[in-house]
Order: C-alpha cells, then sequence, then structure tokens
C-alpha cells in the first residue's frame, strides 16, 4: 500500500503548530476540565511527513498493539479510549520509544453525545486522517442485556453504531487524505440482525448481540465500499483471530487459542494490502465470506436507514446532514 502524506482530521482550519499547539492543549485544559473529548495531555503535533492513524480502542488489547506498531514506524498516532491512565501510559510508551507521535482521547462509545464530542473535537484539531482503524468494542460477557445511556442495546451501539457515527463524521478528512484507508475490526461471530427486534428484547443472550453487532460493522463495510468507489479511499474487515489473550475473551473465561501479535499482522495485512478490493471481509490472513445477510443489499438498506435514524446523521460522501426530530 502506498505511503501517505499525513496530519488528521479537523473542521474549519489547520491543525496547531509548535509552540502555539502547547499553549493551546494547555488553555484547553484548564478551560474544559478534560471534559469528554478533550486531551489529556499536552498535544504532541504530528510533522508534515507522517501519516495520522486513529485507531479506536488503543489503550490495551489489540488495540494497543495496533497503536505501537504505528508508532513504531513512524506514524502519528490518535490513541483512544475511556481511561486517561491507560491512555497516557500508551501514549509515553510511543512518544518514548519513536520515531512516531501519540496523543490520547477520551470518549465512551456508551454514549453518542461523547461520540460527537469525540469526532467534533478531533476535526477542531488536525485536518486530515490517513487510516481509520475501527477497532473498540464490547464483547459477549457479561451475559445480561445492558443498555447505553441513550437506550440501546450495549453492543450494538458500542460495536457498531457509536463506529458509525464516528466514521461518518470523520469522513470528509478521510476523502480528503486520499489514498486512505478504513479498516472495521469485526469478527468471526456473526449472527442476521432480526429488524423486527434489532435490540433483542425477546430471547437475548450476550453472544446474540455481540454477533449482531460484528455482522452490522461487515454490513457497514459493504455500503462504505460500494458509495467510496473511485474516491482513492478503501474499505476493510476483518476477524483478526480467535480467542486473542485480551480482556474480552479473558472475561469469557476461555483459553487463548491466538497471540495479539497474529490479531495485528492481520489487521496490518488489510492496512497495507493493494492484493484486495474495497468492502472485502478476511478472517486472519485470508480473504473469506461473512454471514449471507452481509449480502443481502435489502438488509444493508434497512440497516442504513435505522443507523441513521438512531444517531440522527445522514452522509453521503462526506457531506452530512442531521435527520429526525
Amino acid at each position: 500500500m502506498k505511503r501517505f502524506t499525513s496530519l488528521l482530521f479537523i473542521a474549519d482550519g489547520p491543525a496547531f503548530t509548535g509552540a502555539f499547539a502547547l499553549a493551546a492543549g494547555f488553555a484547553l485544559v484548564a478551560a474544559s476540565g478534560f471534559a469528554s473529548g478533550a486531551l489529556a495531555q499536552a498535544p504532541a503535533v504530528p510533522t508534515p511527513d507522517q501519516q495520522v492513524v486513529l485507531v479506536t480502542g488503543s489503550t490495551s488489547g489489540l488495540g494497543r498493539e495496533l497503536a505501537m506498531r504505528f508508532g513504531a514506524r513512524g506514524d502519528h498516532v490518535i490513541v483512544h479510549g475511556r481511561s486517561e491512565e491507560r491512555g497516557a501510559e500508551v501514549v509515553d510508551a510511543i512518544n518514548a520509544a519513536g520515531p512516531g507521535s501519540a496523543r490520547f482521547y477520551r470518549a465512551d462509545f456508551a454514549s453518542l453525545a461523547q461520540v460527537r464530542s469525540f469526532a467534533e473535537t478531533l476535526l477542531a484539531d488536525y485536518d486530515r486522517l490517513d487510516i481509520l482503524i475501527n477497532n473498540a468494542g464490547f464483547g459477549s460477557a457479561p451475559d445480561e442485556r445492558l443498555l447505553t445511556e441513550d437506550g440501546h442495546e450495549y453492543r450494538f451501539q458500542v460495536n457498531y453504531l457509536s463506529t458509525f457515527l464516528l466514521t461518518h463524521m470523520l469522513m470528509q478528512r478521510v476523502l480528503d487524505s486520499a489514498p486512505s484507508r478504513i479498516v472495521n475490526v469485526s469478527s468471526g461471530a456473526q449472527r442476521p440482525i432480526d429488524f423486527d427486534d434489532v435490540m433483542i428484547e425477546n430471547n437475548f443472550s450476550g453472544g446474540r448481540a455481540y454477533a449482531q453487532s460484528k455482522l452490522a460493522q461487515i454490513m457497514f463495510t459493504h455500503d462504505l465500499a460500494e458509495e467510496l468507489e473511485g474516491t482513492g479511499v478503501v474499505v476493510g474487515s476483518l476477524h483478526p483471530a480467535t480467542y486473542m489473550p485480551t480482556g474480552m475473551v479473558l472475561r469469557l473465561g476461555v483459553t487463548p487459542r491466538a497471540t495479539i501479535a497474529e490479531g495485528a499482522d492481520a489487521v496490518m495485512q488489510v492496512v497495507d494490502s493493494d492484493e484486495f478490493e474495497s468492502g472485502q471481509y478476511f478472517s486472519g490472513l485470508r480473504q473469506a465470506r461473512a454471514n449471507a445477510q452481509a449480502y443481502d443489499t435489502e438488509a444493508r438498506a434497512r440497516l442504513k436507514e435505522l443507523s441513521e435514524e438512531l444517531t440522527g446523521i445522514r452522509c453521503r460522501l462526506g457531506r452530512c446532514e442531521s435527520v429526525g426530530g
């Protein structure tokens, strides 16, 4: 894959530079008290020759490994998570090791308001985004039906709806940065969406909720690939590896079968390879076929319409408008 020129994503102006960035960062801290989406430390500023990469859910597990790899190859990494302490540790590790740089942003994907604030803050800080890795997620354990603050089934929102919203809000920056790439970290666990009971009020199980949300990510990938054809933005999704020793897997109480490094290898292949068509799904390092519903255009259209209604945003090629009340 071609190495991109870089920076990150911004709404109305260029990224802060030099001493001005440092002063502005401290002013933001004083004014906001680290509100959701605000910076957790004085900002590192990407240089003109760095790619800028956002890895959601990058304070532990697979996301952390990916963030470290991007940093090690010289990229500027946007580290995201819910814990400022863990985020600062990852940023410090990347900045200390070099040659890349990193900066942390906090947002809880169980809150669509925090996702919007996160995206708006990034848009105000950066003027491009070369690689977007949608990795943040919540597993099948505990086996109980949880709701987000928005009233949606927890896994459906954290794993899918928030990714849908964030990706669309940042899409213009991805387009501005083409050739660029979006990678949706999904799973081999996939179950069709019951559109009569999307929030699984009946016959709930954590495994079913998780598998439905992961299939939704793949359906989203196909939609994006079709919409972005010819723009220079390549989109892919994958099941990185089976039962890596992540917190998500350890909470299930199962024995890991693969390493986090193996999962990261699979993600990096989708990031870097020019050997696949946009929209394809991978299982590990191999191209694979997802659940049949991922290829059902009617089901995908229903999911898109529902997602726009629930997130309140409709976007086409980076141009977005509010929908609903």
